[in-house]
């Protein structure tokens, strides 16, 4: 039966966000993703877990200057080695000590004057140093293909660009992020992509959340009733990170989550 993530970037921002994981699990969720931790202590979030009966599933890779509107440095050469620090200082470590099985490495912004082929260059040279580094301390490196109506510039949209990347690096660790939102977005026929993607075994997290307005996912273009039997017909075992902006209160538009349940769906 599909799992599902609460994620405590978009979710419950009614309470401050150390609080968001007591939120959480009085929600029934066993399981949680956010942006990033850098701003607490690893003790501290860890705690948090701990207390709540959590797992912490994935968080990302520091991006850069994401107040300044960065969205990660993986592609941009001059940047190379603050990329490295990232990942050697901050990621792994806190995935370590939240005992996070994966991190997402955010791509980056296209900047003007490079072409798309010198940052993809760099961008796969980059992943596969990180993919080494994280396979040592056993860490799997997630790569997502986002939208750029949510991300104008983004380097990484389409779920075959992130496949090909994937397939050149060949490292056992390194695996897609396939948020159905941005799938739709960008190319659509998900439940088919799910079908030719899920059976891999590349794809190492799901995400969901309704379209266009990415809110809760009971509403718009997608069918996620179906979505959620297809990933479970497929056999996926991991989790489901509930990546959207509730309506109104988080524990209020839930009323989705329930009815998941009742249809039998073990896990929230």
């Amino acid at each position: 039966m599909p799992q599902f993530a609460a994620n405590l970037s978009m979710m419950y921002t009614e309470h401050a966000f150390l609080d968001r994981f007591q939120a959480a699990a009085a929600d029934g969720f066993d399981a949680v993703e956010f942006l990033f931790p850098y701003d607490h202590p690893p003790g501290e979030i860890a705690a948090r877990l701990a207390d709540n009966g959590l797992k912490q599933v994935l968080f990302n890779a520091p991006p850069g200057d994401w107040i300044a509107g960065e969205r990660g440095v993986a592609s941009h050469a001059e940047r190379r080695d603050e990329f490295r620090r990232g990942i050697l200082e901050q990621a792994l470590p806190y995935a370590l000590a939240l005992k996070c099985p994966r991190i997402h490495v955010m791509a980056g912004l296209m900047p003007a004057g490079i072409e798309r082929p010198a940052l993809r260059a760099t961008y796969v040279a980059n992943l596969a140093w990180a993919a080494r580094e994280a396979a040592a301390v056993g860490l799997d490196l997630l790569i997502e293909p986002i939208n750029k109506r949510d991300i104008p510039g983004y380097l990484l949209n389409r779920q075959d660009d992130a496949h090909e990347i994937v397939g050149e690096i060949d490292a056992p660790n390194l695996k897609v992020q396939m948020d159905l939102y941005h799938c739709q977005i960008v190319e659509g026929d998900v439940a088919m992509k799910l079908r030719k993607y899920l059976p891999t075994g590349r794809v190492g997290h799901l995400q969901v959340a309704g379209v266009p307005d990415r809110h809760e996912p009971d509403q718009g273009e997608l069918n996620h009733p179906y979505l959620f039997d297809v990933i479970d017909e497929l056999g996926y075992t991991g989790h489901i990170g509930c990546e959207y902006r509730p309506r109104a209160g988080t524990s209020a538009g839930l009323g989705w989550l329930r009815t998941q349940r009742q249809h039998g769906v073990k896990h929230p």
